[in-house]
């Protein structure tokens, strides 16, 4: 398989988003509205892109692995990890899986969280003909329910909007999104749940910060930080 051939501006682009690099793992910056993996759209996956980059900067097409040991929903930014050799992929499948993999976010919300700080455990359910997670209430159990935790704590404010740090303990589906929500703060932008008005850019103010992790070869301590989108103002 020969990758296309990436124009100057859009392999600079790709370039300038790498966070971390070594022969095992890529780590890049995502974008509002890049998909990390092919869907029904058809649109170019970011794994794709950078198997393009890969193969252009490095002088071997068809020899380039990516796979994908995690991913981000469209409308979020932020860290995305790669896997460039399937024993990377096996190992972070399983840090993934487990909680080897310390996962900080952003999130811009529309109301400030009460209390300021604190815990949230929710069983959640996914309502997959909606592609929307909700929170059971009391007395209404779902077998298909999962326990979703996670950490909270607000970190600064704009005249409109409240910044939050979310450690996430666990994965869910749109766990952040429903449980945030489920506080009475949704996310800036996120019709979906609550938020009275979208972005601009169609994105939700929902952004894959900071991930600490042992590395799956070299067994070293990472912490990889990745800058908040320059569409958050005042932050």
């Amino acid at each position: 398989m020969v990758y296309r051939y990436l124009p100057e501006d859009e392999f600079v682009d790709l370039a300038s988003r790498i966070l971390y690099e070594d022969n095992h793992i890529l780590v890049v910056n995502k974008r509002v509205g890049e998909i990390v993996q092919g869907d029904k759209t058809g649109d170019e996956p970011l794994s794709e892109k950078y198997k393009a980059f890969i193969a252009q900067r490095d002088a071997k097409p068809g020899q380039v692995f990516m796979g994908l040991p995690h991913r981000l929903d469209r409308p979020v930014s932020g860290i995305t990890m790669l896997a460039k050799t399937s024993k990377a992929l096996e190992r972070l499948n399983a840090m993934f899986r487990g909680s080897d993999v310390h996962k900080f976010y952003w999130a811009m919300v529309c109301n400030a969280p009460e209390p300021a700080q604190g815990s949230l455990e929710d069983m959640l359910w996914r309502n997959e003909k909606q592609n929307k997670s909700y929170v059971c209430r009391q007395g209404a159990a779902r077998k298909d329910a999962k326990l979703a935790k996670l950490n909270y704590r607000q970190i600064a404010e704009t005249d409109r909007y409240w910044l939050v740090e979310v450690e996430l303990l666990t994965g869910r589906h749109h766990q952040i999104r429903c449980q945030l929500a489920n506080l009475g703060c949704p996310i800036k932008g996120d019709l979906k749940y609550g938020a009275p008005r979208s972005n601009p850019d169609g994105g939700i103010s929902l952004h894959a910060r900071r991930i600490t992790f042992t590395h799956p070869v070299k067994k070293e301590q990472i912490t990889i930080e990745a800058p908040v989108p320059t569409t958050w103002k005042g932050i």
